[in-house]
């Protein structure tokens, strides 16, 4: 087969193992990273489909880069000037006492001398920046709080390769004479030189190319500027993906960020997929199964022990139980820096056989298989939040309506009732809530409304309408159904949650219900199209006929299942205009039973 065919057949077995396997992991609920470790783990080697995975995943690495600038791109200068203490306390900290305790752990193993071990321990401390990052960005949980702290450590572990090799050089021993002061040097340069270049460079570039309006080139400038800053970055001895990193963080605060984190987005999807295929491809089955007894005790001995130390740092540095258990399951897997520098340790020096690199990229690459099942398996370990209690003893309440859950919907009901001179009593569960409403004046008590006492203790015997306004669709039921049972006299309003559960809420027998967002739709649409140019008369009109719609279908679907009443709904728009003839026909509509369907010559509905 020619060469180009050849690397045609590689692409398409690359990409469509992705294709596949993506979907069926992500159904299964393992996660896309695991997919694409099988995918790579089948084509490879198994299948032997492609067979140098090392040149792929020497080019896939870029996924890995663009992955940092993006995330670069979200964090200004001012946001990690005040993440620098988990940086640089955090990071160091898991990177030392780590490295220490897995040192230990190899040379007692008997794999390697004491030199080894010392390169063993420090890369298995590593962890794998594309795979944690991956399940955040999965998950939702780049900004969170825990979020925030995992990517601090992996940052500095970014950063602390440039040491590490640096410490291969010192372990080979008296015959390297080598000054280290110039790498030193080079190194603080080009990150000086990127932040000036960031600073002072990038942005007017942008611009000049942005007046052009021609769209490849600003595409082609965003991936300049990303190779360009890694390449900067690998020549100065640190890593590609922290001059991806440095440049995002430079042009966060640019009013081009978004549209360069649209360009960027596609190529670090691929390129990041084709990246965990590539782990998969180098895989050494033959490693594994010479070593078989040897991995399985060693993988878990070393992720149990740096997710060990990992909660133990998180905690002493203010973490809660459960953000310490994220992150001890999301970091105890070796990463992508640990291939570098075993494969360096046997290459320049002998500080690691060939056989012995070998087995640990194997470990390192089966604790990253291990990850996402890890990610799953912390929810077991985490404890149910404690909810902060208030103390009340609910005198002054009782008026004749209690409200259940002062949310923005019910914030704004009650301007209504008091402005029209009625009294209300409110309860809600959170105390932030009671706090921020007690700044603007407001009187409400703390209090479960799910709880018989509470609401009894709120003045429910005295209520005419209870209102409840709850977020959750499983709190609103709960209330609703103990109202109704043990209060049959008070009528209920309900904030619903959306259309089933409105239909769910008729059925229950309230006495009113509403959907939070109707009403605002409604109007938004209204204004729109008066912005666009139709009548004030005819856009109300419209507004109306739909809100007429919209309730028709909800006594329909109420009896004939949620999928009835479809011919009611507009996809496309209604011609002629002005929209006489559908209000015309709205009012023939009107005048019928009101379940039966539209007359069918009504024109433009699907």
């Amino acid at each position: 087969m020619s060469a180009p065919n050849a690397f045609f057949t590689e692409t398409l077995l690359l990409l469509g193992g992705a294709v596949v396997t993506a979907p069926i992991f992500k159904k299964l609920g393992l996660g896309t990273v695991l997919g694409y470790l099988a995918a790579g783990v089948v084509i490879g080697p198994v299948l032997h489909g492609i067979g140098d995975g090392e040149a792929v995943l020497g080019v896939a690495e870029l996924g890995v880069v663009f992955l940092l600038f993006i995330i670069g791109l979200e964090l200004k200068p001012s946001r990690l000037w005040q993440m620098r203490r988990d940086i640089f306390g955090l990071g160091s900290a898991q990177v030392v006492l780590s490295g220490l305790a897995l040192t230990a752990v190899a040379y007692l193993s008997g794999v390697t001398d004491w030199r080894g071990s010392i390169v063993a321990g420090f890369g298995l401390a590593l962890s794998s920046t594309a795979f944690s990052m991956q399940i955040l960005e999965e998950q939702g949980d780049v900004n969170t709080r825990y979020g925030q702290r995992a990517f601090s450590m992996l940052l500095f572990q970014d950063l602390a390769i440039v040491p590490l090799l640096a410490l291969l050089t010192v372990l080979n021993g008296p015959k390297e004479t080598a000054n280290p002061l110039p790498d030193l040097a080079i190194a603080v340069g080009a990150v000086a030189a990127m932040i000036v270049a960031g600073r002072y460079l990038l942005t007017p570039l942008f611009q000049v190319i942005a007046r052009t309006g021609a769209r490849e080139a600003m595409i082609a400038a965003a991936l300049f500027v990303v190779l360009g800053s890694a390449t900067l970055m690998q020549m100065a001895g640190l890593s590609m993906a922290m001059g991806a990193f440095l440049s995002g963080v430079m042009l966060a605060e640019s009013s081009y960020r978004h549209e360069l984190e649209a360009d960027i987005e596609p190529f670090r999807g691929i390129l990041l997929a084709i990246f965990f295929i590539a782990v998969g491809l180098s895989l050494q089955l033959e490693v594994i199964y010479q070593n078989v007894l040897f991995i399985i005790l060693a993988v878990p001995v070393v992720m149990v022990v740096k997710g060990l130390i990992i909660f133990g740092i998180c905690r002493i540095s203010g973490s809660s139980h459960n953000d310490a258990v994220r992150i001890a399951f999301l970091l105890p897997q070796g990463g992508e820096f640990g291939f570098v520098l075993f494969s360096t340790a046997s290459a320049t020096g002998g500080l690691l056989s060939n056989s012995t690199a070998s087995l640990l990229i194997a470990i390192v690459t089966l604790s990253m298989a291990l990850t996402p099942l890890g990610v799953a398996l912390s929810k077991r370990f985490l404890t149910a939040e404690k909810h902060e209690e208030l103390d009340e003893d609910f005198e002054g309440a009782g008026a004749d309506v209690l409200m259940v859950g002062f949310s923005r919907f019910g914030q704004i009901a009650a301007q209504i009732l008091l402005a029209g001179g009625r009294e209300v009593t409110v309860i809600d569960y959170s105390a932030d809530r009671i706090r921020q409403a007690s700044n603007f004046g407001f009187r409400i008590y703390f209090g479960d409304g799910t709880r018989k006492d509470v609401l009894r203790s709120a003045g429910i015997d005295r209520a005419k309408i209870v209102v409840v306004c709850t977020h959750k669709q499983e709190i609103t039921d709960h209330v609703v159904e103990l109202v109704q049972t043990d209060y049959p006299h008070a009528r209920i309003f309900v904030r619903s949650y959306d259309r089933i559960h409105s239909i769910a809420l008729r059925n229950r027998g309230v006495d009113y219900e509403l959907r939070e967002t109707l009403e605002s739709g409604l109007l938004f649409g209204r204004m729109t199209l008066e912005a666009l140019g139709v009548g004030e008369a005819d856009a109300f009109a419209i507004q109306e006929d739909i809100r007429r719609r919209d309730e028709q279908r909800l006594v329909l679907q109420a009896t004939e299942g949620i999928t009835a009443g479809r011919d009611m709904l507009f996809s496309k728009p209604v011609r002629p205009e002005p929209l006489v003839k559908p209000k015309r026909q709205m009012e023939t509509f009107d005048a019928s039973d009101g379940l039966s369907a539209p007359a069918q010559e009504e024109p433009a509905r699907v």
